[in-house]
Parts: structure tokens; C-alpha cells; sequence
């Protein structure tokens, strides 16, 4: 959903609330790509503060699937974000990359929805998710998920810096 920020822009002190729906059904980011569990809409206070520069006030209210940091499993993320956004409807978009001020969610005059949220998604991404604190996570060897049932893995791991005395051992065990 688009949103024409033109009658706003046209005058000073003009504002405008909006409520809008989210069109996507996944969210993309670097790490994969994630489904939108639950979604309300996104509710928005756009006022024009003077000289066509937009402050942008609101609230965005979803939760993601998103797959545990250990386990793979997935984890629901709920995101309850208020939204606080300027922009100034006179750059260019060149000038908005010289000015590192990149905004994919407005051309020219139209507000991208869409593009709004994931941009706000990807600022308030969690570094790690994980489905509990305890989570043991998938054996390394057979990938097994250590939360369901332990495996029958050896996984001691022995110190690398020790390997080469390791070698020696052996060499003299085929040895005698």
C-alpha cells in the first residue's frame, strides 16, 4: 500500500493520521526470510513541520516466525515499535545517499507501507533469538536436536593445540 504525501507536503502544518494495512505476508532481511504470523495495522501521524520536511509518528504492532539461534526451530518474535521518522520531501534521492539519509520507503511524493515496516524491522532485529534460555541446540555431528532427545555422538573435542601429540601417540600405537 502506498500512501501520496503530496497534499501534505503542499502546505505547512498540514497533518494527517492513517491507518494501513500490511500487505506482505514475509519479511526479508539479510539472514533469510521470515513469515508474518500476526499483523495489525499501522497506525500513522504525518505532519508537515515547515519547508516540506515530514515528521512521521506511529505505532507498528506484528510478530515474526523466526528460527531459534541453537536449534533451527521456530521461535514467534512479536514487535511492538513506535515509529518516529523525519524526512524532507525536497532532497533527491541522490541527496538522500550523500547525506546517508536512505529512505526506500519514500519515492518521490509515495510512502511505501511495506518497504516503512521492514525498515523498521531491520533497525529492531534481535541479534539472537532463541526458542528458551537453555536451549542445548543441534549436535554438530549428526544434527540431532539435544532439546528433544540426546544423541549417541562422541563429542568430546579435544584441544587442536594438542592434535600433533595426539598423531605421535598413534603413530607409536600401529607401532607396537
Amino acid at each position: 500500500m502506498k500512501i501520496s504525501l503530496f497534499e501534505i507536503c503542499a502546505v505547512d502544518g498540514r497533518e494527517r493520521d492513517y491507518t494501513c494495512e500490511i500487505e506482505m505476508k514475509a519479511f526479508s532481511s539479510p539472514d533469510g526470510d521470515y513469515d508474518l504470523i500476526q499483523k495489525e495495522p499501522v497506525t500513522l501521524h504525518i505532519v508537515n513541520t515547515g519547508d516540506q520536511k515530514l515528521e512521521i509518528t506511529g505505532r507498528l504492532r506484528l510478530s515474526l516466525s523466526v528460527p531459534c539461534s541453537r536449534c533451527l526451530e521456530p521461535v514467534e518474535v512479536p514487535f511492538d515499535l513506535d515509529i518516529e521518522q523525519e524526512t524532507d520531501c525536497q532532497m533527491t534521492e541522490e541527496q538522500r545517499r550523500e547525506n546517508l539519509e536512505e529512505q526506500p520507503f519514500i519515492d518521490g511524493y509515495d510512502l511505501d507501507i511495506d518497504s516503512f515496516v521492514c525498515n523498521e524491522l531491520l533497525l529492531n532485529l534481535p541479534m539472537k533469538v532463541l526458542c528458551r534460555e537453555d536451549c542445548k541446540g543441534l549436535c554438530s555431528k549428526c544434527g540431532a536436536n539435544l532439546n528433544l532427545h540426546p544423541c549417541t555422538c562422541d563429542r568430546t573435542s579435544l584441544d587442536p593445540r594438542m592434535a600433533a601429540i595426539q598423531d605421535i601417540f598413534k603413530q607409536f600405537n600401529q607401532e607396537n
